[in-house]
């Protein structure tokens, strides 16, 4: 848009940490005991839920079928919506710079832009008593906030970070048993969730500013210029200040730590700068 390309890949980045969040969820199986008699890591898959369940009616001993070996328990995620989030907006002239790895240029980033990404997660078993711990293990760390800090930029700003919070909204259960008294069972839990994360824009470069320099003028209107004998009008430069970090090669780094060194040229000496 606008003949700027860019590519943040920020919504992938989004889906990825989303997911990681419940990829170590287990179901343990236990005897009449109580022993513990297996224990199943509980696959997870970024899918549409009417997929699963459609696959899971079609065959619904799934052991003729080779294709996708498709057991419970299990879970998928999705993206349900993206909305802009007002609560979050910020004056679009403000920004802030980073120069990143490379001290030699400095990025500018303007006002990212909130939104808030939906997802549902959704947890299939053949019993409720499996779809109950894949649900405790999840609950109790959302109070109804989790709060994860990201790198959006690792390679090119790996000092930047942003905290992306992701909030519990709501849980929804159904029971898919129809059919025949000897048909598969299939239950069902929905979970809900926002993420506010931000996007950002084209991400323009400039050089860093390592030198600064004044040159101080008096008006002279008026005076005769001993060089030429003739009386001009023009100004006349007292001195030239120049100010230069030390040490110079500092400059840009994320713990930028220097002193000035400033220097001052006279009438006489004009440092190289001329009049």
């Amino acid at each position: 848009m606008f003949g700027t390309h860019f590519y943040h890949e920020k919504t992938r980045k989004c889906v990825s940490i989303f997911g990681r969040l419940f990829n170590n969820i287990y179901v343990l199986r236990k005897n009449s005991s109580g022993a513990v008699i297996s224990q199943v890591k509980v696959p997870l898959t970024y899918a549409p839920k009417v997929k699963y369940l459609d696959r899971i009616r079609e065959n619904p001993d799934l052991v003729e079928d080779t294709r996708v070996a498709i057991k419970l328990p299990r879970m998928s995620f999705e993206i349900s919506g993206i909305t802009y989030d007002t609560s979050r907006q910020l004056a679009k002239t403000a920004h802030f710079t980073n120069t990143g790895t490379v001290n030699t240029a400095r990025q500018k980033f303007n006002t990212a832009v909130p939104y808030i990404i939906g997802f549902q997660l959704n947890m299939y078993a053949k019993s409720q008593d499996d779809a109950l711990q894949m649900v405790e293990q999840v609950l109790p760390f959302f109070n109804p906030q989790y709060t994860l800090t990201i790198t959006p930029f690792p390679s090119e700003h790996p000092s930047f970070k942003e905290d992306i919070p992701i909030t519990l909204t709501g849980v929804g259960f159904a029971d898919d048993f129809e059919g025949e008294l000897g048909s598969r069972r299939t239950i069902v839990y929905t979970i809900d969730f926002e993420m506010r994360t931000q996007y950002y824009g084209p991400i323009p470069s400039s050089k860093i500013i390592r030198q600064s320099v004044a040159k101080i003028f008096a008006n002279k209107i008026g005076f005769v210029d001993s060089a030429i004998g003739l009386t001009v009008d023009s100004d006349v430069r007292l001195q030239t200040i120049q100010i230069d970090p030390n040490p110079i090669n500092t400059i840009g780094d994320a713990d930028s730590d220097f002193g000035f060194t400033t220097t001052i040229f006279g009438q006489e000496s004009d440092g190289g700068f001329g009049s």
